[in-house]
This record gives structure tokens, sequence and C-alpha cells, in this order.
């Protein structure tokens, strides 16, 4: 008997010097930072799934939206943040192309994918390319018409330099054989927001962004980038289908800093596994017209592997676009 214990209180003692135990967590409130401003498409997921994880982790969940550089400014800061569990980065693919354009832009990149730690991937939908409600396009084919009349004049906007929304646009723009004039915002709602008072005329947008302002008839969708038609746009054609070889993905996913214990880790993977089955998320996800695609880790960080390297070509591709 006296053995046993002692082994216990040994184990107990090596773990709390290791810091390898996640004892007690979580006991306080947790962070969940979106790299973006209010609105876009991280922020309008994480809304919704931040009170299922205060459901199961027993703690407040504080959503900080620290935007700014495409989302390099507050994916660098979970990425150095502390890695105890209990600030969290949910993002989207902004983690994997920012680091792909400093090497294009020969800089040391201010984080990469190996800084994080994959929890899980929540959703992966296809961008819709929309246009305001009052605009004479009615079809991509206007859309391209018009820019060869008019080379470079034409403006998208996005929610930052090759952000998950400005890679889409150039991409369609590459296939198009067409020239478009990029005008970056600061997130994904200032995009909208710009379309929507006429500042840009094209925006290309995650389905759960747009879908609240196609329904009121503010803006009109002409074509989504997937291979398949959107579940929520049955009646919009992907590029795919008419020509254009444009197929690109908007994910969204949850990411701890690199070192955060494997147990905390677990915690926070059990939490994500549970929270997407949230009866109030799944319907939020819903009205939103985002499907619900989760990922656990390790197949989250297969697709992360691949996502990365059809990105890096991408970028490439793009090249050392301002």
């Amino acid at each position: 008997m006296h053995k046993v214990i002692s082994f216990a209180l040994i184990v107990g003692c090596l773990a709390v010097a290791g810091g390898a135990v996640a004892t007690g967590f979580p006991d306080r409130p947790l962070q969940l930072v979106i790299p973006f401003p209010p609105g876009g498409l991280t922020d309008v997921q994480a809304r919704p799934i931040a009170p299922a994880f205060e459901k199961l982790l027993r703690q407040p969940v504080v959503i900080e939206n620290r935007g700014g550089a495409a989302g390099a400014i507050g994916t660098q800061y979970v990425a150095h943040a502390k890695p105890d569990g209990y600030t969290m980065l949910f993002t989207s693919p902004a983690v994997v192309i920012l680091p792909e354009v400093d090497k294009v832009f020969g800089r040391k990149p201010g984080f990469t994918l190996d800084d994080f730690i994959p929890i899980g991937r929540i959703s992966a939908d296809a961008p819709v390319m929309v246009v305001p409600s009052g605009s004479s396009w009615k079809s991509v084919a206007d859309v391209v018409a018009a820019a060869r009349q008019s080379p470079g004049t034409i403006p998208y906007g996005s929610a930052g330099v090759f952000g998950p929304t400005h890679l889409p646009m150039e991409l369609f723009a590459h296939a198009a054989d067409i020239k478009l004039r990029h005008v970056g915002y600061q997130g994904g709602g200032p995009a909208m927001t710009a379309l929507l008072g006429g500042h840009v005329q094209l925006l290309a947008a995650g389905v759960n962004v747009a879908q609240p302002h196609i329904k009121n008839g503010g803006i009109r969708p002409l074509a989504v980038w997937s291979a398949k038609r959107h579940p929520a746009l049955p009646n919009v054609p992907t590029l795919t289908e008419l020509g254009y070889r444009a197929e690109i993905y908007l994910w969204v996913g949850m990411f701890a800093p690199k070192a955060t214990p494997p147990d905390v880790v677990d915690v926070w993977r059990t939490a994500t596994r549970k929270a997407i089955s949230d009866t109030a998320f799944k319907e939020a996800m819903g009205n939103l017209g985002t499907p619900i695609d989760y990922l656990d880790r390790d197949e989250f960080a297969r697709f992360l592997a691949a996502d990365q390297e059809q990105t890096a070509s991408i970028v490439r591709l793009i090249g050392r676009v301002k």
C-alpha cells in the first residue's frame, strides 16, 4: 500500500515539475483568437461555437478579434503565446498562405504552419463570386467581357492582400486571362461592406458571409469556386462547369501553439469534436448555409499538408502582387 502511494506521489511531482499534465485544465477563462475583424468567414463560425465550448469546458470562452495584415497579426500573436491551452487560434487558410507569401517576397516568415498544432477542421467551403444587386453583370461572362474591355480597372475587394479571399479572385483572373484591380480591406466583413456600398464591384466571399445578403437581395451570386454546385446555392454555376480551372476552398479550423501539452491538446480535440454536434451550433451553421465538414487532428494535418502544397503553387503563380 505504501509503495503505491509513494509511486503516485512521485508521478504527481514529476508531472507538476514538467508541466506535462493539465491537472484541472481549464480553470480560468479561455481566449479564442480570430485574426480578422468581426463579420468575416471565421468570425461568423466562432460566435456560435464559443457557447458550445463554454458548456463543455465549463469556463468562459472570450473571442478576441486581432485583425490586420491579412491575418498575420493575430496569427503571429497566437504563435508566440504561452503554449498552455488558454490562447487558441480559430482561423482560415491564412495560416497556410502567409508563410508562402513571405517566401515569394524573400522575407523571413513571422510564423509557419509548424508553429501550431492542428486541433480540428470545422468546415471547408468554396467561396462564391458576388456583385451588388444593382450591377449590370448577370453572369461571369459579363464580368470577363467588361474586364477585357477595360483591363485592370474593375475593382474587387478582399479580406486583405494574399488573404483567403484574395487568392480565389486572382486564380480566376489567371484562368480567364483577364486583369482586375485588387482593393484589400482588413477582413471579410469590411470587404462585404465595401461591396454593398459600391466601393468595389466584385468579391469572393464565404457562402456563410454572403448568404444573408443574397437572401435579402443586397448582392447577386455569379459562380462558386468548387468542383460541384454548392448545396445552399444550387442554381449558381461553378467556375469549373463554366470552363475555368479555378477550384479553391475556404476552410476554418482550430489550432494550438506549438509545445502545448498533449493532454491539453486532447482536451481541446474532445471539446471540438463534441462542439460541432451541439444543436445550437449546427442550427447556426445551417442558417449560414455552411455545411460542417469536420476533420480530427490527424486527418486535418494531412489535409493541411496537401493544402499547403496547392497554396504554394498558387502563390508562386501569382507572384509579387502589390
